[in-house]
Order: C-alpha cells, then structure tokens, then sequence
C-alpha cells in the first residue's frame, strides 16, 4: 500500500495561509485601527502558522521510520523464506544436527 501524501502536504499549506493570511489582517486592523490587542493577537497568529509545519516534518519523520521498518521486515521475511527452504544450511537453534 503507498501513500499518498498530497492531502496531508495541501492540508498543512491550507493551515498556513489561512493563519498567516489571519495573522496579517490582524496586524493591519490593529495598526489602522489604533487597537493593539488586535496586533497582538496578530503576532500570536503568526506564531501559530509554524505550528503546522513543525507537526507536519514530525509526521514525515515517523513515516520514514515506518517505512523503515516495514523494509526491515520484509527483508526479514525473505531471510526466513530462504532457511525454510533449504533448511540443511544451518540448523535452528534448539534443533540437533544431521
């Protein structure tokens, strides 16, 4: 099964426009508005556009670990497939020689 990792990599970029986008209305209201709560709330929504893309490196890292270890396995599974087929090279442990 692949991935596909267009949705997650559009729903991160949604996430950051939107609040990037937020965090700039915010600043300019305030800034034209003569209210500074709403430039500080702008500066929090700046903040929180990296969020995302923090989460989002998080994720691609753990998939690569999956990716990873799934690969492991497989490769795991081939060595066994070999000794069960030809099971006079070596033998298990716990099982005498012949």
């Amino acid at each position: 099964m692949k991935s596909n990792p267009t949705p997650v990599r559009a729903g991160v970029v949604a996430a950051v426009g939107f609040l990037a986008l937020d965090a700039v209305l915010l600043v300019l209201a305030g800034a034209w508005m003569d209210r500074p709560a709403l430039v500080v709330w702008g500066v929090v929504f700046a903040a929180l556009a990296v969020v995302p893309v923090i989460l989002w490196r998080r994720y691609l890292r753990h998939m690569d670990d999956v990716r990873t270890a799934r690969h492991d396995m497989a490769e795991e599974i081939r060595h066994w497939q070999t000794r069960l087929r030809d099971p006079g090279s070596e033998p298990v442990r716990g099982e005498p020689r012949r």
